[in-house]
C-alpha cells in the first residue's frame, strides 16, 4: 500500500473520530430550547414533557403567553425555538397576514368545540326559533357554525371554506337565531340563550359543567383544528426537533393531559 493511500486513510480516521466526539460532546452537553405556550393548565403538561426532554438531553425553557398572537411573532423573530398552542387554520391566518414562515412539526393535543345548554338536553330538543351563540372571530364562528352543521341544525356555503359566517348559512329549516358573541363572552351568555358554541378553555372558565352541558362536540377524526408544536420552517428538520415531539409524546405526557383538563380535550398522537 502507498505512502498517499496510507494518509488518506489516516486522515479519514481522523475525521471519523472528530465526527463520534462532536456527536458525543453534542449528547452529553444539553442544549436548551426556549418554547412558547399559553399561560393555565398547559404549564403544567409541559412541566412533564420538559423532564422527558431532559433525560434525551435538552433542556426546555417554558415561556407562557396571554396573548394569542404573540408565540408567532415571538418564533418568527426568534427568541423562541418553538411553540406549542395552535391549530392549522390559526397558523395558516397568521402565516398569510404577516409573512411568517412557521411549520407544524407534531401533534399535542385536540380542544373539540362544544355545543353547550342549559336548558336542553339533547341537539332534538332544541325548539323552533332557538338562539344560539357563537364566537365572533372568523376562526372559532366558522369552526362553531361547521359544528352546528355536522349537528344537522343548519347548512352553510361550501364557498365560505372553513370561515363561514351567518351570512353563509343556506339551510336553516328551525329558523335558529345566530347570536355572535365575543369567544369570552359566549360561555358566559350561555343561560341567556337557548344554547352556545363555546371553546373548550373559555367553557371551563365561564363554569360550564362541561360534561354534563354539553350536547354536541366536534370529532377528532380528520379535523383541522388538532393543536401542535410548530418551529420556523428553517428549523424543521433540525436533530433537536424530534426530540422534542417525542418528549412530548409519552404515555405521561398523555396522562398528564387528561388529569389537568379533566378529559376535556384529547390527546391528539397515536
Amino acid at each position: 500500500m502507498s505512502f498517499s493511500a496510507l494518509s488518506r486513510r489516516s486522515a479519514l480516521a481522523l475525521l471519523g473520530s472528530a465526527a463520534l466526539a462532536s456527536r458525543t460532546a453534542f449528547a452529553a452537553s444539553p442544549q436548551t430550547l426556549r418554547i412558547g405556550i399559553m399561560s393555565g393548565e398547559d404549564e403544567d403538561v409541559w412541566r412533564v414533557a420538559a423532564e422527558n426532554a431532559a433525560k434525551a438531553g435538552l433542556t426546555l425553557k417554558i415561556i407562557p403567553f396571554s396573548d394569542y398572537n404573540a408565540p408567532n411573532e415571538a418564533l418568527f423573530e426568534h427568541e423562541l425555538d418553538a411553540n406549542a398552542f395552535q391549530h392549522g387554520p390559526f397558523l395558516t391566518a397568521q402565516n398569510t397576514a404577516n409573512n411568517f414562515h412557521i411549520v407544524p412539526v407534531g401533534n399535542t393535543y385536540f380542544a373539540p368545540i362544544g355545543l353547550y345548554s342549559g336548558r336542553w338536553k339533547s341537539v332534538k330538543d332544541l325548539p323552533q326559533n332557538a338562539t344560539i351563540g357563537v364566537p365572533n372571530d372568523p376562526s372559532n364562528e366558522g369552526r362553531a357554525l361547521k359544528l352546528l352543521q355536522t349537528l344537522g341544525l343548519i347548512k352553510v356555503s361550501e364557498s365560505a371554506g372553513l370561515t363561514p359566517t351567518a351570512i353563509d348559512i343556506t339551510e336553516n329549516p328551525r329558523n335558529i337565531t345566530i347570536k355572535e358573541l365575543d369567544a369570552g363572552v359566549v360561555g358566559r351568555a350561555l343561560p341567556d340563550l337557548d344554547g352556545a358554541v363555546v371553546n373548550t378553555d373559555w367553557a371551563k372558565k365561564a363554569g360550564i359543567d362541561v360534561e354534563k352541558q354539553r350536547i354536541g362536540q366536534e370529532s377528532l377524526q380528520n379535523n383541522p383544528y388538532v393543536c401542535f408544536i410548530a418551529v420556523n420552517e428553517a428549523d424543521q428538520k433540525a436533530p433537536w426537533v424530534s426530540t422534542l415531539v417525542n418528549a412530548f409524546h409519552q404515555p405521561n405526557v398523555r396522562q398528564s393531559l387528561l388529569d389537568v383538563y379533566h378529559g376535556a380535550i384529547v390527546p391528539a398522537w397515536s
